[in-house]
C-alpha cells in the first residue's frame, strides 16, 4: 500500500468538520458503537417477564425430581439414585424414616418452600407408594419438613444403609 493511500485513509477516518465534529469513517464507527450500546441498554433495561408461579404438584415432580429419580420414580439404583416405587411407604413405617424422606440433598437443593416439599412429598407417596404407605398416615406439614431439615444428616447414603437395615429386621422387602 502507498503512503498516500495510508494518509488518505487516515484523513478519512480521523476527518473533522469546521465545528470539531467527526466525520468519515469516525463518525460512521462512533454512530455504529453509539446505536450498539442503545440497542444493548434496551435489552437489557427491560424487565423480565415474571413467570407464572408452578402450583401444580405434578409439574413439581417433573421439574425438581425426574432428573434423577425418572417419570415413573424408578431412579436409578445402579448409579446411586434409589427407586420410590414402593419405598416411601416402607421408609414412613419409622419415624426417622419419615424424616429422612424430607432431609435428601434432592429435596433441600431443590430451592421450594417447606410447604411445597410437604405438598410435593404428600402427592409422591400417594402416586408411587400408596399402597405401602403405613395406613391412616398424617400429611406431612411445612412445620414437620422444617424440623426434619434442621436435623439432616451428614453421611445422607450411611443414614439410608441404616434405615435400610432396620426395616429389613423389621420383615420389610426394600433395597
Amino acid at each position: 500500500m502507498s503512503m498516500g493511500r495510508v494518509r488518505r485513509i487516515a484523513a478519512g477516518c480521523c476527518a473533522k468538520d469546521a465545528a470539531g465534529r467527526a466525520t468519515g469513517w469516525a463518525a460512521a464507527r462512533a454512530a455504529g458503537l453509539a446505536a450498539a450500546c442503545i440497542a444493548i441498554n434496551l435489552l437489557v433495561a427491560e424487565p423480565a417477564t415474571a413467570q407464572p408461579a408452578v402450583t401444580s404438584l405434578r409439574s413439581l415432580w417433573v421439574l425438581h425430581c425426574t432428573g434423577c429419580h425418572a417419570m415413573d420414580a424408578s431412579g436409578h439404583p445402579d448409579k446411586g439414585v434409589p427407586s420410590m416405587r414402593g419405598a416411601l411407604g416402607q421408609f414412613m413405617t419409622l419415624p426417622e424414616g419419615r424424616a429422612f424422606l424430607v432431609q435428601v440433598p434432592g429435596v433441600n437443593n431443590a430451592g421450594l418452600s417447606d410447604a411445597q416439599i410437604a405438598a410435593l412429598t404428600n402427592w409422591m407417596v400417594g402416586q408411587f407408594s400408596a399402597d405401602t404407605a403405613p395406613p391412616g398416615w398424617p400429611p406431612y406439614t411445612a412445620d414437620e419438613v422444617a424440623a426434619a431439615k434442621r436435623a439432616r444428616p451428614v453421611d445422607v447414603a450411611k443414614a439410608r444403609a441404616a434405615l435400610i437395615e432396620r426395616l429389613q429386621q423389621g420383615g420389610l422387602q426394600i433395597r
